[in-house]
């Protein structure tokens, strides 16, 4: 069933790694962040990844590494998280010129539209350290 808010299980892995490596304040390898998330380890590692790219997360080798945390919880976004997994988020307005809706009723210009800004402050708003 399609939703109006498109949040990819991607950015759920990244969120969730993240709040799991806040927690037990250990590296721990995308293996067992997978296991602990129950997704997969492709992909775990592809969404790690992204966020050791963008600052997040940091990463090392052997048999003691794997990743952590490159700041404190309370200064993680989730909307940075999302952004580095996804990019920005886009509205796309009505792809139609003339105005068909009656009466400035267009529901992708205004429905769409403020639950897409609604949707984006919720992300800015909070940090990973709201959900410890």
């Amino acid at each position: 069933m399609p939703g109006i808010v498109h949040f990819p299980n991607s950015v759920t892995i990244g969120i969730h790694s993240l709040i799991i490596l806040a927690r037990e304040n250990r590296a721990l390898n995308a293996i067992q962040l997978s296991e602990k998330t129950g997704s997969s380890r492709h992909l775990t590692g592809k969404v790690l990844q992204r966020l050791v790219k963008y600052g997040i997360l940091s990463s090392s080798r052997g048999p003691t590494g794997g990743f952590t945390l490159s700041k404190n919880p309370s200064d993680i976004w989730i909307y940075d998280i999302y952004r580095s997994i996804e990019g920005e988020i886009d509205y796309t307005g009505c792809p139609h010129d003339d105005q068909i809706c009656p009466n400035n009723m267009c529901i992708r210009d205004n429905i769409i539209k403020k639950m897409t800004v609604d949707f984006i402050n919720h992300l800015k708003e909070n940090t990973i350290a709201d959900y410890l």
